[in-house]
């Protein structure tokens, strides 16, 4: 079975555009500057789609 459903990977493509673009912004409304890492843009889509209620595994604590 699908650890990510679709809404996921589709949220995870339109960061990661948003990122290549330099339009995506880290923190709390944008104030925390331009991301620029691929792998910071693929947390915040993973992050936008859990408040989605997408179907994304939780987070793992340390």
């Amino acid at each position: 079975m699908a650890k990510y459903g679709k809404a996921a990977a589709e949220s995870v493509k339109r960061a990661v555009r948003r990122e290549k673009r330099g339009a995506l912004r880290s923190g709390k409304n944008g104030k925390g500057g331009v991301v620029t890492s691929r792998k910071q843009a693929i947390a915040i889509g993973l992050s936008e789609a859990r408040k989605k209620g997408a179907k994304v595994p939780k987070k793992k604590s340390s």
